[in-house]
């Protein structure tokens, strides 16, 4: 019996946004296949190294919106989330909280591409209640 996916949940990070953002087009893309909602969701430092930066959840929060209205999901109803904290643990937290039926991830920080799977995909992945999709 498939599982129908009402709900799906894409990390950003938007430090690394302008590199890639392949997990992002591909949850837009199922969401619209699946007529799923879509919750994109970010996560701002516990504490924010640029000291430029007096309100991290604010900031990010605008720095988010910047990027959905950049990448509009056609079609899609889409709740757009800032949390603070560590990001594996927070991705999984928000998952369990809103009952998410799929995470759509990075596999790794394009930075280091020469690793399998990132830190955070992998304890996604090892500690999500719901499917993870690992986008490479």
């Amino acid at each position: 019996m498939s599982r129908v996916i009402k709900q799906i949940l894409c990390p950003v990070n938007l430090r690394h946004v302008k590199l890639e953002q392949h997990a992002y087009q591909e949850a837009v893309e199922i969401a619209q296949r699946l007529g799923a909602k879509l919750i994109v969701a970010t996560v701002a430092p516990e504490f924010e190294r640029n000291l430029n930066i007096y309100d991290s959840e604010k900031y990010w929060a605008g720095e988010l919106q910047k990027f959905i209205e950049a990448n509009p999901p056609e079609g899609v109803e889409v709740e757009v989330i800032v949390r603070k904290g560590a990001v594996h643990r927070q991705i999984v937290k928000l998952a369990d909280e809103r009952k998410v039926d799929l995470i759509v991830i990075e596999a790794a920080n394009p930075r280091i591409k020469d690793y399998l799977l990132g830190t955070t995909a992998s304890h996604v992945v090892a500690h999500s209640e719901c499917s993870v999709y690992v986008v490479r």
